[in-house]
């Protein structure tokens, strides 16, 4: 967007409001609701309780959203911070807040609100289907009163935020002229001083390397270094040593027949005269002359089932697919309509059925037999289930086997390696924390290293303990060699320092000269050394540098031609000559609406921003205890 409102600092609390709307849906109004007191609470929030459990809960579920983003560049010790920790707060805080006035103000959704919205996400072009609703849900392990709930917490935020946001607006003339500043071109001239042409000017003694190298020290550091041995024992080593024998396979196939059977199918399909609830004898016996006679029409003509559906059935829901009920399953009907499809061969008519509803004709459409799966093609699978349920079992035993050994046995990992079947793996440049580099390796893992780099490790090279780094799969290392952080010497890298000092004191020699020339220019106004004019704006920087551009476009222009100078590093001092500012001759309309939609919504945001910190205040927010200091640590 534009400068000014980037640089802005009172719009950084947009930024709050931002994170912490989303994230409320998922703590929820009914979670303010049933707060309790606790020995650990950190704040208090319109006079209920926030804990310590529950800030390092919101902690950790932060560290997981980072840990998903950012994947092997993530580091938790980035966000070891107090900043981090007073951020999470903070935003606890706000979302309290909010769930008190949701609460107090009564805010809620109607059912048919909650219906629209859900038939809106999830109908398709066939309208919405309950199942497939079911089965969106499962995959991401909800049920649909877990989802409800979901929604209806958003729609009351969405309302909240509709109505604060909606009455912040920017005036047209400011959104006008913000367009005005933005489209702004400015006339410009440059003249570059390079670093390269005072490099010959620059002398680097002895002193200055030595100096240089005593203050930036940490350029020259190399950190601690190990090899090291580990081993890693897991599920797939104790599935490598099970076996399954084919009596085995054959035993338990008999007795789990049923695992392999694929059950009779049966698609069905009905006419319906329906008797009404309270019905004289008179007109039940009506009802069921008219069911005879369409069995009687039905066993003459049985292809003509679907069609005489359609005309005479009186079941909304199925006649317009000629009487179709689908794929019968256990307990979809009542009991003696489904009974009666159970008994028909695949064609036949039945007799009127009597149930709570009517009559009921009905036939089979299709009947899929059972199926057994045959031993010859179940074997393979029967073979890794069994192998799997061994493997649990063995598991254990073997890990306590893995784990006692490499404490007891603890100068060396051949001993467990031999006992289990392992193999005892090497790897070099090993530091203390979790390389990016090395993402998959089993010993990049925060916790073993830790273990690896301990006091006990580090100074008798004993194994360290077994440490779980993943579900079920446990690692064990020592350390071999260590080499200890140490500078570089001051030889190995004296001709580096050089070439950076040379660079340093040309660029200053650079910008010194630049600056006598700028006050010269602003002096004379002249363009003698000036290249070639070019018309710039914010969108259109023609080869400027950006730092440059900054410069230029926040110029103070009232009287020109106006100069500019800017130390541009690596490249060396930049003189910039504004000669003319203008408007463009056209300015795109539709630009100008969409600056104008941006303008507006940055300033509902900030009415949101304000309004969640009239809401805390509303709240009455105590803070009772600091933070503590261990909790971003101790995730794992």
């Amino acid at each position: 967007m534009f400068e000014f409102i980037r640089t802005h600092q009172r719009l950084m609390q947009i930024f709050l409001a931002i994170i912490i709307v989303p994230s409320f849906a998922f703590v929820g109004i009914g979670s303010y609701k049933s707060f309790g007191d606790d020995a650990g609470t950190i704040a208090k929030i319109d006079g209920k309780p926030l804990t310590q459990l529950e800030f390092d809960n919101a902690v950790r579920n932060q560290l997981d959203t980072y840990r998903q983003r950012l994947g092997a560049q993530f580091d938790q010790k980035m966000f070891d911070t107090p900043e981090f920790k007073q951020n999470v707060l903070d935003q606890l805080i706000a979302q309290r807040a909010i769930a008190a006035e949701v609460v107090h103000a009564n805010l809620s959704v109607s059912d048919a609100q909650l219906q629209k919205v859900i038939v809106d996400q999830f109908g398709g072009p066939a309208g919405f289907n309950m199942d497939t609703y079911k089965q969106a849900l499962a995959a991401q392990g909800m049920r649909p009163t877990d989802y409800d709930a979901r929604m209806r917490r958003e729609l009351v935020l969405q309302q909240l935020a509709t109505a604060v946001e909606g009455t912040g607006f920017a005036p047209r003339t400011v959104a006008k002229t913000l367009s005005d500043i933005a489209a702004q071109e400015r006339e410009v001239q440059e003249l570059l001083l390079p670093v390269s042409e005072f490099v010959p000017q620059v002398k680097v003694s002895d002193a200055m390397v030595l100096a240089f190298y005593d203050k930036n020290a940490k350029f020259f550091e190399v950190p601690e270094q190990a090899k090291i041995e580990y081993v890693v024992f897991n599920a797939d080593v104790v599935a490598s040593q099970v076996s399954v024998t084919d009596a085995e396979v054959s035993d338990y196939y008999t007795k789990n027949s049923a695992q392999f059977t694929t059950p009779e199918s049966r698609r069905a399909s009905h006419v319906l005269i329906t008797v009404k609830k309270g019905a004289s004898s008179a007109e039940t016996a009506a009802a069921k002359a008219k069911a005879d006679a369409i069995v009687a029409e039905l066993r003459k003509a049985p292809a003509d089932f679907a069609k005489l559906a359609k005309a005479k059935s009186e079941d909304p829901g199925s006649a317009e697919q000629g009487g179709d009920l689908g794929v019968i399953e256990k307990g979809t009907l009542v009991a003696p309509v489904e009974n009666a499809i159970a008994k028909l061969k695949q064609g036949e008519i039945s007799d009127p059925v009597q149930s709570e509803f009517g009559f009921h004709v009905l036939t089979v459409t299709e009947l899929k037999p059972a199926v057994v799966k045959p031993l010859e093609l179940a074997k393979a699978d029967v073979a890794d289930l069994l192998k799997k349920q061994k493997a649990s079992k063995k598991y254990a035993e073997m890990a306590e086997a893995f784990t006692n050994t490499v404490y007891e046995q603890a100068d060396s990992l051949k001993p467990v390696a031999d006992k289990l079947g392992l193999k005892i793996e090497t790897a070099a440049g090993v530091s203390r924390n979790p390389s990016p580099m090395a993402a998959a390796a089993p010993y990049n893992n925060a916790k073993f290293l830790a273990a690896l780099f301990s006091n006990e490790s580090l100074s008798n090279k004993r194994n360290t303990e077994a440490v779980e780094t993943a579900p079920s799969t446990l690692v064990a290392g020592r350390i071999v060699e260590f080499k200890p952080a140490n500078k570089r010497p001051l030889a190995e890298v004296d001709a580096q320092i050089r070439q950076r000092v040379t660079i340093e004191e040309a660029a200053k020699l650079a910008a010194k000269a630049g600056e006598e020339k700028l006050v010269a220019f602003k002096k004379s106004g002249e363009a003698t050394g000036f290249g070639a004019a070019k018309l710039v704006s914010r969108a259109k920087v023609e080869g400027i540098n950006g730092l440059a551009m900054q410069s230029i476009m926040k110029a103070d222009v009232s009287k020109l031609p106006a100069y500019v100078g800017v130390d541009v590093p690596g490249m060396g001092y930049g003189l910039y000559r504004i000669g003319k500012v203008q408007q463009p001759a056209q300015l795109d309309e539709a630009q100008r609406k969409q600056e104008a939609e941006q303008i507006g919504t940055i300033v509902a945001q900030q009415e949101m921003a304000q309004y969640l910190e009239l809401l805390k205040q509303k709240a009455k927010v105590k803070i009772l205890k600091p933070i503590t200091t261990a909790t971003v640590t101790e995730v794992k």
